[in-house]
């Protein structure tokens, strides 16, 4: 559970989740909760209420997220409250539409419906009023965050552009929202982190006020041109899961129980290796990246469960539906089921039980990643036969890089495999060593043996003095 603000006759918590930098909302007031857009797993909101002794009403959602995949359909099946949506949304299970406008009662308190489309066209605000009747605060999803306005370029369809969008942003901004008090409290859907912005403050908490001062977007001297402009200017193509994630949120998916069931099905390294032969799967291994490179399964993919791991499976496997197959360190394998859910990964069909140790114990065939220290790179680098590739995001590579390294980011490496050496060694980084295990785990796989991993990365290579350069990336 996250912050937690108590006020007269009502509670609000933040529940905050930083692998999806999400942030779900748990409101009480005489008797009665409501929550807002909650994750998949709903044990932590049906442990809560029963907790305090209060009953589910509403369960809120502010748009039809693209990000991560919500937990509405399991909690109001678990608890009979009704799913809400705002105006101009669709869905293929029992919602109820509210209107803009439209006023729901929570114990003393109440909650009236905002529409305010522009990062999609169902995007809804929830207006939070004290017993009094003030304006206490906004639960505002993606259409506002602090030090940044929602992307407006998921939602297009039909005849609608990015620029329309953002268009009918810059009016819900300015109609519904910058016209409530300053000391309205601000609780966005996401912080820094996620994909659905650009410029997310790390705060997760804000102030009107402070956001009507310090949020380009909401400046009041700027026209709605300026805003079209600056909203849709450097927007990086989102991640390929999205439309997924949005079409399970409107239509349906899976009990996150049912998945869970088949994602943790014990396999002997017999059984393991059989299954991946059958199905395709992909092997993903989400140990820590120092201990896989001693040793893992046959094309393995890493993507280790202790760095941003949701997001990077969907940027990395590009089929949301492949069977997957699990490797991970004993006791943490419901926790990487859940969290691939959490993404609309549901077709985990096992892990190898014993971990990686049984599949040695067993006598299986397996495979080591070189990596070294950035000390063996500089030594390399100076007698000039280094082949360097940074795998780093490009406004990263821009700041400053090693003289003469290639630039391929991670989320493009697979569509771009021609650019890395086909035969010698060549070295690969990132900045401190995560996402370089995960790029050069998925050159092995394609059948890159010369790929070198390079521990510490940037911040290793800079802190060793060799030569950085800025340099603009022309696409």
């Amino acid at each position: 559970m996250g912050a937690v603000q108590t006020a007269t006759k009502m509670k609000i918590e933040q529940i905050y989740t930083k692998c999806l930098a999400q942030g779900a909302y748990y409101i009480q007031s005489g008797g009665e909760a409501i929550i807002i857009d909650p994750l998949r797993e709903i044990e932590p909101y049906l442990e809560r209420v029963k907790r305090d002794g209060v009953t589910i009403k509403y369960i809120l959602e502010t748009h039809f997220h693209a990000d991560f995949v919500s937990g509405h359909l399991d909690l109001a099946a678990a608890t009979g409250a009704p799913i809400v949506y705002g105006p101009n949304a669709k869905t293929s299970f029992e919602s109820y539409i509210a209107k803009d406008g439209e006023v729901f009662q929570l114990g003393e308190v109440t909650i009236t419906v905002l529409h305010t489309p522009g990062h999609t066209l169902e995007s809804t605000t929830y207006l939070l009023k004290d017993a009094e009747g003030k304006p206490h605060a906004i639960f505002t999803g993606d259409t506002l965050f602090l030090g940044d306005v929602g992307r407006p370029d998921l939602a297009q369809g039909g005849s609608l552009t990015q620029e329309e969008l953002a268009g009918m942003l810059f009016d819900s901004l300015r109609s519904k929202i910058m016209t409530l008090p300053d000391d309205v409290i601000v609780y966005p859907a996401h912080g820094a982190g996620s994909a659905c912005g650009k410029n997310m403050s790390k705060e997760t908490v804000g102030i009107l006020g402070d956001q009507k001062r310090l949020n380009y977007a909401l400046r009041e001297d700027m026209t709605r041109e300026e805003f079209i402009q600056e909203v849709t200017d450097g927007l990086a193509a989102p991640p390929q899961y999205f439309p997924f994630n949005v079409s399970m949120n409107k239509d349906g998916y899976d009990s996150l129980k049912d998945v869970l069931k088949t994602g943790l099905k014990g396999l002997s390294p017999m059984e393991f290796e059989l299954a991946a032969q059958a199905t395709g799967a992909v092997i993903l291994d989400t140990r820590h990246q120092n201990i896989f490179e001693q040793g893992f399964v046959p094309n393995s993919i890493f993507i280790g469960l202790h760095g941003s791991f949701a997001p990077w499976v969907g940027k990395m496997l590009l089929d949301i539906k492949q069977a997957i197959l699990i490797v991970a360190d004993e006791g943490k394998e419901e926790e990487v089921v859940t969290r691939l859910a959490r993404v609309g990964y549901d077709n985990s069909i096992g892990y190898l039980k014993g971990g990686f140790e049984a599949w040695k114990q067993a006598g299986k065939a397996y495979h080591t990643m070189k990596s070294v220290e950035a000390t063996v790179l500089n030594a390399a680098y100076e007698e000039g036969n280094a082949k360097v590739i940074d795998v780093r995001k490009p406004n990263e590579f821009m700041v400053g890089h090693l003289e003469g390294a290639k630039h391929v980011a991670l989320v493009d490496v697979q569509l771009n495999l021609e650019k890395f050496p086909n035969s010698g060694e060549f070295f690969v980084h990132c900045r401190s060593g995560y996402r370089s295990m995960i790029a050069a785990s998925i050159l092995m796989a394609k059948g890159y043996e010369g790929v070198i991993n390079v521990k510490g990365g940037y911040l290793a290579m800079d802190r060793l003095g060799m030569p950085m350069v800025e340099e603009v990336i022309h696409s």
